[in-house]
């Protein structure tokens, strides 16, 4: 239950205060070149402590390579790396060794395992995504040889919304302000909403929007793996993920039958449709048009505030957690929605070398 894809596939391993997170990829095709100055440019995109709206955690999140790779190319064998871990302040979870704090998992952990590492949150900490961001990095790198781009970029803090569409928007620019959004007056009042969770010690939430191009038509499988449910599949399993939506989303439950077909037309490229309603999928499979999908991410759990919630002996207890945490999960989360889209999108083109003579 640690493995992610079937045939380019990450198994990662480690917590929050552990020794290191690490990881390793399979399937990786052999000869792929390795920029691993652009691998540790993702992890820095990801790692904390990166801006004012971060958590204030400081680590350097170096990866380092063990196995697979050989002079810089890889070598068609597992590749094993891991991130370690190094400014752990494990003694501010020592007050909530036996509570569950709310909306955490805490109490789903204990019960299911009938123990947990309590600093950090241990395996169900966002530090676990290091792994994934490493192998997503190493997955763009190989799409990047196809001609596909993977980009991602935060349109909605709260109440704070970008009202343009990705095709209105200059996506270069995500990278040039702290909370990656790619329009500049949106962007600072997200920092302001941002700002204003965290003096109040309190959280926000909000949306990543995902822009996917060059996909061929073909790739995808027609019932259990359709691209698009792999796609919500690798979303939804982001920590603090509460709703994923591709194409038209809910949005196009507001139109007619008429109104939302992709009507296919010629072009002097070829076949392409006149609308994307479809966000770039049909029956599963990519159409060759621009795959786009959001992402909801909820208000982060950890609250720098008073909370009443019980303990293992079911008495109910006041919690003030301490510790250093993120008051909107959203920027750092950009990379890894990033990642985990690269991964599906390069297991699916490994997949469609098999799907026909």
């Amino acid at each position: 239950m640690n493995s992610f894809g079937q045939i380019f596939r990450l198994t990662s391993f480690g917590e929050s205060h552990g020794k290191a997170i690490g990881g390793v990829i399979d399937g990786c095709p052999a000869g792929l070149e390795l920029d691993l100055d652009f691998i540790q440019n993702e992890l820095n995109r990801r790692k904390p402590g990166q801006s004012k709206i971060t958590t204030q955690r400081n680590e350097s999140d170096q990866v380092e390579f063990l196995s697979g790779i050989f002079e810089g190319i890889t070598q068609g064998t597992p590749i094993g790396f891991i991130v370690r871990n190094k400014d752990q302040h494990s003694n501010d979870y020592n007050d909530l060794k036996d509570v569950f704090r709310p909306s955490h998992a805490d109490y789903t952990y204990t019960q299911k395992y009938g123990t947990r590492d309590h600093r950090g949150g241990g395996r169900s900490s966002a530090r676990e995504t290091i792994a994934r961001v490493v192998a997503g990095a190493v997955a763009k790198l190989l799409l990047r040889k196809l001609g596909i781009q993977v980009r991602a970029y935060v349109s909605r803090v709260g109440e704070v919304e970008l009202a343009k569409s990705y095709r209105e928007l200059d996506l270069s620019l995500t990278e040039s302000n702290i909370v990656r959004c790619p329009d500049a007056e949106t962007a600072e009042r997200m920092i302001a909403r941002i700002e204003q969770a965290g003096h109040a010690h309190d959280t926000v939430g909000g949306v990543i929007t995902s822009v996917i191009t060059g996909v061929p038509a073909g790739w995808g499988e027609p019932v259990f793996n359709k691209l698009h449910a792999d796609l919500g599949h690798a979303m939804l399993g982001i920590n603090a993920v509460k709703g994923f939506e591709y194409g038209s989303g809910f949005e196009g439950t507001r139109l007619s039958g008429s109104q939302h077909n992709d009507i296919f037309i010629n072009t002097p490229t070829g076949i392409r449709t006149k609308t994307n309603h479809s966000g770039g999928i049909q029956g599963g499979i990519s159409n060759g048009e621009d795959i786009y999908f959001n992402v909801a991410f909820k208000p982060i759990a950890t609250l720098l505030k008073e909370q009443q919630t019980v303990d293992k002996a079911s008495n109910e207890v006041v919690i003030n957690p301490k510790g250093r945490h993120d008051p909107c999960v959203l920027p750092r989360a950009v990379p890894i929605v990033e990642a985990m889209a690269a991964m599906v999108l390069a297991d699916h083109y490994l997949l469609s070398r098999i799907s026909r003579i």
